[in-house]
């Protein structure tokens, strides 16, 4: 059902090499030059231009290179989910997540998914990252999310997403006219952060360790345990807050927040899967993939 040659046309459109295509798809570079010719036949036009040592799409290839991609994005979504419903998944799935990941990501993906397999029964755990992690080890839960800050050598980590901290102010503060302030500027701004044991300050703590900054260097001038506390607090103080970018992304969209570069610096993460080393529970596999395959098309 599935027209290899589209598969082949994007691998070469990728590299922009027919020998780059045949190493990454494992076939000779004849066959790679006789299904792109097939195609070139097929709608009697030219895919690529021979210049040389290289080759470039044409515009023939351009238009078919979108298409192709979405032909191939529908195919991945139609095996995703005919195995998913093969499987016939049934049985019961107890998730941990440290604070902005429960809060934040997981609902939305957990309802989908809840709504697409009604055999399957949900529970969630929030916590700190060392509280997800332990849950996992004393197998409490069967699956956390956390940001990636130290690997335990006993756990198995996935990256799966990317995420970050922001710097913010309300947008009717006086802190609202600035774009960028420097790293050593942060230490005087009157900052709300999150409580010890939240995601978003131990990535804090981790990124401004790598500058020789410690938590107490700053002008820290509330600790609460909640980002809506955070961001409510902020709007009633003269101060800024270091908030995880999901959490503040609606309110910087509505106008109501202003992010505010740091010159040099940047709270970056990843979010990853966390198990215990040996087999995995299906239904953990099955719920990693349902969500990146959901991030496919995000």
């Amino acid at each position: 059902m599935f027209d290899f040659r589209l598969q082949v046309f994007c691998s070469v459109a990728r590299n922009l090499s027919f020998t780059k295509a045949s190493h990454e798809l494992h076939i000779t570079q004849p066959a790679i030059s006789k299904h792109i010719q097939e195609l070139e036949q097929e709608y009697d036009t030219l895919l690529f231009n021979r210049l040389n040592n290289r080759i470039e799409l044409t515009p023939a290839g351009e238009l078919l290179l979108i298409h192709a991609r979405q032909i191939m994005d529908r195919y991945r979504q139609l095996d995703f989910d005919m195995r998913m419903l093969s499987h016939n998944l049934v049985g019961e799935l107890r998730l941990g997540a440290s604070s902005s990941i429960a809060q934040y990501i997981l609902p939305e993906f957990m309802a989908t998914f809840s709504a697409k397999f009604k055999n399957i029964t949900l529970s969630l755990l929030s916590g700190s990252i060392a509280e997800i992690e332990k849950a996992v080890e004393e197998k409490r839960i069967d699956l956390g999310v956390v940001e990636t800050i130290d690997r335990k050598k006993q756990l198995r980590y996935m990256p799966f997403m990317h995420s970050s901290l922001l710097l913010v102010a309300p947008s009717s503060s006086r802190w609202a006219a600035l774009d960028e302030i420097t790293i050593e500027e942060l230490k005087f701004v009157p900052l709300v952060v999150g409580t010890p044991g939240m995601g978003g300050l131990e990535v804090m703590q981790s990124v401004l360790g790598t500058y020789g900054i410690g938590l107490d260097q700053l002008n820290i001038i509330m600790q609460l345990s909640s980002y809506e506390g955070i961001m409510r607090y902020m709007q009633h103080a003269d101060s800024m807050a270091v908030v995880s970018s999901y959490s503040a992304m609606n309110e910087i969209a509505k106008g109501r927040l202003k992010a505010i570069d740091i010159k040099g610096l940047e709270f970056d993460c990843e979010l990853s899967f966390v198990r215990n080393q040996g087999e995995t529970l299906s239904v953990a596999r099955d719920f990693i993939s349902y969500i990146q395959e959901c991030l496919r098309y995000k």
